[in-house]
């Protein structure tokens, strides 16, 4: 009894007591109190709850589960081995012949696999010890060649047990025999089972009960089904109508919708358009202020600019480089240099030296240059070349050059010189006069004072020549230069107006 094993975890099992010696009644009415197996399919129960789920509902140890969940898949793999073997049709009615003719009267039961191999192939007293590996190896050999041999007589406790247990095997879907911690978890699955049942039974009851309460109310069936016909053709009418709006419902929506992609496509174009509105906007605002700030800067360099030019308009720049004044009533002065040999300053005699009056010189030449050159005036007979203290002139017709400085040598070279600066001088006043002849060729209103009238080597009253002999006619000369100034001036004054 011990050598048993349960068909689900497949740990051994100890057999209780009561089940030793069974009388044929016994036997008979345990096994017509076992009911026939109603579920025919091992993943899932009748009510669409899976065996995972009512055993997850069950509680139990976790590796009791888990010998479960393997052993049923291992019977239904086995079971489905077999199946595809057998030819369509054959298992199904074999097997249900086999369960049907089991009885409690009957000879011999067909036991399942998991009890053949854990029967012992020698009595349990411990007999034969040394021919179990034979006898471990025949078994495996029948497997292999797929006959089916004959098994060594069981005692009869042991055969009834297993012919009971056979029974039960035959009659539910699972193998049996069962240990308490299997048999605890099969009670709770199909409590969980019986409460399912029960909640569809009731369901069951209450829909019936409804059912009962509608044709209780219904009253009349003949009236009941003209009134039914009635309102299924007002209900046929109805569908019609509510179908014929539902197609103009979803007519109008398609329009709807087109005209709301429509309207998105607008609104996103307007977006975009919008967003480079701005983008123009800001760059035209930005530009707008880089050409205010621009226009600005011009603004302020315009109105200086004009202030400047008006100074500047104001401004004889000829009076600033050629500054033409006197210094008491004798000295002609330009640019601060004395334009003269003798005179009276404050009533004290004064004598200007010939480097100042060479100087003064240079200017004057300089300045009557310059005055030709912008009324574009080109002398005859003579040229002037300014070079500061030793200025020149030079008689075109010859080329000859006389100077227009006093070199201060000694008393014989001295003559010498002054015949030659004497002609210079009176060449330039020659140059004068033609300049001062064109001024009023050209502007008939200037008129120029007597003491500015030139006739040969004279200037008003005044010879321009020095005398030879040293200190006669200093002062005479000094006069003659001090008129050339007056001259200049309004010359200069008439070429910047």
């Amino acid at each position: 009894m011990s050598n048993l094993t349960c068909q689900q975890c497949k740990q051994p099992i100890q057999i209780d007591d009561s089940l030793s010696d069974l009388t044929p009644s016994n036997y008979e009415l345990i096994a017509s109190s076992i009911p026939k197996a109603t579920s025919g399919g091992g993943g899932s129960t009748r009510y669409g709850t899976t065996r995972q789920e009512l055993l997850a509902k069950t509680p139990g140890h976790p590796s009791v589960k888990n010998a479960w969940e393997r052993s049923q898949g291992n019977n239904y793999a086995s079971d489905g081995a077999a199946t595809s073997r057998r030819r369509p049709g054959t298992y199904a009615g074999s097997a249900n012949r086999h369960r049907a003719s089991v009885a409690g009267g009957e000879s011999f039961v067909l036991l399942q696999d998991s009890i053949v191999r854990n029967i012992p192939a020698s009595p349990p007293n411990g007999k034969g010890k040394g021919k179990e590996p034979q006898q471990q190896q025949e078994p495996q050999q029948q497997q292999q060649t797929g006959q089916i041999v004959s098994l060594s007589p069981l005692s009869h406790h042991l055969r009834s047990v297993t012919k009971l247990y056979g029974v039960l095997s035959a009659k539910t879907e699972l193998d049996h025999p069962l240990c308490h911690e299997c048999t605890h978890l099969l009670v709770g699955i199909l409590n969980k089972q019986l409460e399912e049942m029960t909640k569809e039974r009731d369901g069951y009851i209450a829909f019936e009960k409804q059912i009962k309460k509608e044709r209780e109310r219904e009253g009349d069936k003949a009236l009941l089904e003209g009134e039914a016909q009635k309102r299924l053709q007002q209900l046929e009418k109805e569908e019609e109508s509510a179908l014929t709006a539902l197609l103009e419902a979803d007519r109008e929506r398609a329009i709807l919708e087109a005209e709301i992609e429509q309207l998105e496509r607008d609104e996103q174009q307007l977006a975009e358009e919008e967003a480079e509105f701005w983008r123009v906007y800001n760059s035209l605002t930005v530009a707008q202020s880089e050409e205010n700030a621009k226009l600005n800067s011009l603004r302020a360099a315009y109105a200086a600019d004009s202030a400047a030019l008006e100074r500047l308009e104001n401004t004889n720049v000829y009076n600033d480089a050629f500054c033409i004044g006197q210094e008491g009533p004798v000295f002609g002065t330009i640019n601060g240099l004395r334009f003269g040999r003798t005179g009276t300053v404050d009533g004290h005699p004064v004598t200007v030296e010939f480097p100042e009056i060479n100087a003064a010189w240079g200017q004057v030449v300089l300045l009557t240059h310059v005055i030709a050159r912008k009324l574009d005036f080109t002398f005859e007979r003579w040229r002037l070349i300014p070079l500061g203290s030793f200025s020149k002139i030079e008689a075109t017709p010859n080329g000859a050059h006389y100077e227009l400085y006093d070199p201060g040598e000694l008393a014989l070279m001295q003559m010498l010189h002054r015949r030659r600066f004497n002609t210079g001088m009176v060449g330039f006043l020659d140059c004068l006069k033609q300049l001062m002849d064109h001024a009023k060729s050209q502007d008939p209103s200037i008129q120029f004072p007597d003491y500015c009238i030139i006739n040969n080597d004279r200037i008003g009253e005044h010879s321009i020549k020095l005398q030879v002999s040293f200190g006669s006619g200093d002062e005479t000369w000094t006069r003659a230069l001090k008129s050339v100034l007056r001259a200049l001036k309004g010359l200069l004054l008439y070429a910047t107006r």
